[in-house]
């Protein structure tokens, strides 16, 4: 009886485990990779090529500017890794660090654009600060905005 109660609960148990491996392994697979959801990166650095690419549809970038802003992008996302990586830095200033170097780089595109593209920049910036500020970021909101030139 005793032998019967454990096999009987040993094959449960087995079941129990399969069945969460199954589960597991089709949750996994029906989710697609968080660059992929939406169009959108959540985690990590955003790729300097997305971000050229959506800034040519919105700006309508020459070839001339996608070469320099994809540079200027590149540029910014090397300098936030180095700064993630210190781990000599607090969290205040490793943040006070990431936007200083958001707003740099906002700076140097900016540069790059003629008066049209820089209105529409000005905008897209803009409302970048206001969904940071909606979803729980200051998103620079304590910071000066972008100068007109």
């Amino acid at each position: 009886m005793l032998k019967k109660q454990f096999l009987v609960l040993a094959a449960a148990g087995l079941i129990s485990i399969a069945s969460f491996a199954t589960a597991q392994d089709n949750q996994s697979n029906d989710q697609a990779p968080p660059s992929a959801q939406n169009g959108e990166r959540h985690h990590g650095p955003p790729d300097p090529a997305q971000r050229t690419a959506e800034l040519t549809k919105h700006l309508n970038l020459t070839s001339d500017q996608q070469a320099k802003v994809l540079e200027t992008l590149q540029s910014e996302r090397s300098q936030m890794e180095t700064l993630h990586q210190d781990s000599s830095l607090s969290q205040p200033d490793r943040r006070a660090k990431m936007m200083n170097i958001r707003q740099t780089t906002d700076s140097q595109i900016r540069s790059l654009l003629d008066a049209n593209q820089q209105k529409k920049f000005d905008q897209m910036m803009a409302r970048r600060e206001q969904h940071m500020h909606n979803h729980g970021g200051n998103g620079g909101a304590d910071q000066a905005p972008p100068q007109q030139q």
